[in-house]
Order: structure tokens, then C-alpha cells, then sequence
């Protein structure tokens, strides 16, 4: 079970349950790859809820590796989302506000909710 207090949350991928958490290794991580000079920048580049297809598999992916699994974005990119677009981008929200502590509501509904004191505050 994902504990939201260490940045983790769940996700169904594939029909499959899944763990995520962006530990500072998967941060480093997107850092790299999404050309960011440190996490403040990798930061203000996901403030203002826009997001591309390409990020979010890399945040998804980072958030996969970063909680244990061996997941290429690759595989990330083919897997499916019950929900479709609206689910990924709930998922990679989620995720981004347990990483940069948006909130510790444990629902995710209310995680999304708006906050403007939060990095991240849920509108995509």
C-alpha cells in the first residue's frame, strides 16, 4: 500500500496495481532528462499544469523506477490507463504533489483539489 507520507502513491497500469514515488534518484533522473538545471527548475516546469505527452511517460516512469520497478518508458508509454488521457494526467498530478508535498490529504480527489500555496495545484 503506497504511503502518501513518503511521496508514494498507488496507480492501476495495465490492470495491474502499482506503487510510484519520485525519490530524489528519480528526480535526478527527470532532471536529466527533461533538460532541467535542478529540482526548482524541474519544479516551475510542471507550475503551470501544462504538460506534454513525452513528460508525463517520463514522470510516470521515473515515479515506477523510483518505487522499485524495472519499467523502461518505453513500456510506460504502451501501458494503459482506465480512464484514458484525464487518468494519466490525475496519475502524474498525484504524483508530482506527493513529491513536492502539495498536501497530505490520503484522497486522491482532494490532492487534486485546487491550492494555490501548493507547487503543483492540480489544474491541467
Amino acid at each position: 500500500m503506497a504511503n502518501l507520507h513518503r511521496g508514494e502513491i498507488s496507480a492501476t497500469l495495465d490492470g495491474k496495481s502499482y506503487k510510484l514515488c519520485l525519490t530524489l534518484g528519480a528526480l535526478a533522473e527527470l532532471e536529466e532528462r527533461l533538460g532541467c538545471e535542478d529540482i526548482l527548475a524541474l519544479a516551475q516546469r510542471f507550475e503551470s499544469g501544462r504538460i506534454t505527452a513525452r513528460e508525463a511517460i517520463c514522470v510516470i516512469g521515473a515515479g515506477l523506477r523510483g518505487a522499485g520497478q524495472d519499467i523502461s518508458d518505453d513500456a510506460v508509454a504502451r501501458m494503459r490507463a482506465e480512464g484514458g488521457v484525464p487518468a494519466y494526467l490525475a496519475l502524474v498530478i498525484d504524483l508530482l504533489q506527493a513529491a513536492f508535498g502539495a498536501g497530505s490529504a490520503p484522497d486522491k480527489k482532494e490532492s487534486r483539489q485546487e491550492d494555490q500555496s501548493a507547487p503543483f495545484p492540480g489544474g491541467v
